[in-house]
């Protein structure tokens, strides 16, 4: 076992919503409504844990592909979680913090996700990162703009400059990258945090996730040996 077992950033790929809402006879929406109420349950769960960071994939690049109808629904969950639902995280001193582009993202929600950095920016119990039109890919090649637009000499650019200009740069490399649904793969997810992470592989879809799924998360990290190449 590590002599430091306890990960200071967990990353869940949230997956499985619609599989879940099928399976029990439900419109899709209704799934991302369970995986919505279970990314605060599991929340609550990490951070109680004693681990300071969480970010969970909730909307990628590619998720606009999706029906126009099921897209307008899951952007009015995410006005949902930044507006009426934003005192949860306050009430349980959460940070809330988001990674992903502003391109194609409407006005308001944008707004309100400023407001809501804002309003949690001193809260101590846990940063949860919401990768919300978000692509590892994309994440990249922003930072390496960034670095130019600022004036930093490219033919010296280093792995520590450039993670800077990442997305929410104060959040750490994920130790371990979590994806439920029973797919086995990262799906464009924190590609530069995630050059050590640990891998877990959940077969139940994410609205079934549990405060005894994170405990199991837990011990399974735990149980990992973590060279970083040595």
């Amino acid at each position: 076992m590590q002599e430091n077992n306890l990960p200071t950033h967990i990353g869940y790929i949230v997956d499985g919503n619609r599989r879940w809402a099928k399976a029990h006879g439900l419109p899709a929406y209704e799934g991302h409504m369970a995986g919505y109420n279970a990314i605060q349950d599991v929340a609550a769960a990490t951070f109680e844990a004693g681990v300071p960071y969480m970010s969970a994939y909730i909307f990628s690049t590619e998720n606009w592909k999706r029906s126009e109808e099921e897209v307008g629904k899951l952007m009015s969950l995410v006005l949902r979680l930044f507006t009426s639902d934003l005192h949860k995280f306050s009430d349980n001193n959460i940070r809330l913090r988001v990674l992903g582009s502003k391109e194609g993202v409407n006005a308001k929600i944008l707004k309100e996700i400023d407001n809501a950095e804002e309003v949690t920016k001193h809260n101590t119990g846990g940063t949860l990162g919401l990768c919300f039109n978000y692509g590892g890919q994309l994440e990249i090649a922003d930072a390496v703009r960034a670095a130019a637009d600022a004036g930093e000499d490219m033919a010296q650019i280093t792995p520590q400059t450039l993670s800077t200009y990442m997305y929410a740069a104060d959040i750490p490399p994920v130790d371990v990258i979590v994806r439920s649904g029973g797919d086995q793969r990262i799906s464009n997810f924190m590609l530069w945090r995630a050059a050590y992470s640990e891998l877990v592989f959940i077969d139940k879809p994410w609205p079934d996730m549990t405060k005894e799924d994170v405990r199991s998360i837990m011990e399974e990290y735990h149980s990992r040996q973590r060279r970083f190449g040595k």
